[in-house]
């Protein structure tokens, strides 16, 4: 599958997670800003995508980000970021949303595994309820110790 197919706008990845539930396939979607994609990332990722048939990844739009990250961030733009990770195999959707959280795209598309790292708790990942109430569950992956975009920015800073 070519990278740019795997890029979708809302309406078009709600659709295509409809038909991949209706062909019996289980969708697990994380969500992350996913700024200079790294060891770390790319681990969750293939663990994220070992949970089901299909990975889709909600990415913070570069406005959503500087709102979380402040204003040098995002490093890299989301056009960048989404072509990185739609290159990853194990990835078969990407989507980009503007909003302070995936809240509003997690209740739309519904998937069956809604994962985030063990830095939240259950109760903190955005979408849980909504999940969990259409029969889906939330699972928590151990992230790998020192690899984060900030400490990656950090270590280059000090060099």
């Amino acid at each position: 599958m070519h990278t740019s197919t795997k890029i979708m706008g809302w309406d078009q990845m709600i659709a295509k997670v409809r038909s991949w539930k209706d062909q019996g396939l289980k969708v697990v979607f994380t969500n992350g800003c996913f700024d200079l994609v790294h060891f770390g990332h790319v681990d969750y990722l293939e663990k994220a995508a070992a949970l089901g048939d299909k990975l889709v990844v909600g990415l913070n739009s570069d406005d959503s980000v500087r709102r979380l990250k402040g204003e040098n961030r995002p490093i890299l733009d989301e056009s960048a970021r989404t072509r990185l990770l739609a290159a990853l195999e194990f990835v078969q959707g990407v989507v980009v949303f503007d909003e302070a959280t995936p809240r509003d795209l997690i209740a739309r598309l519904l998937p069956d595994v809604l994962v985030k790292g063990t830095d939240y708790s259950v109760e903190e990942v955005e979408g849980h309820i909504e999940v969990r109430e259409n029969g889906g569950r939330v699972v928590l992956i151990e992230l790998v110790e020192g690899y984060s975009t900030s400490s990656i920015v950090a270590k280059i800073q000090s060099l």
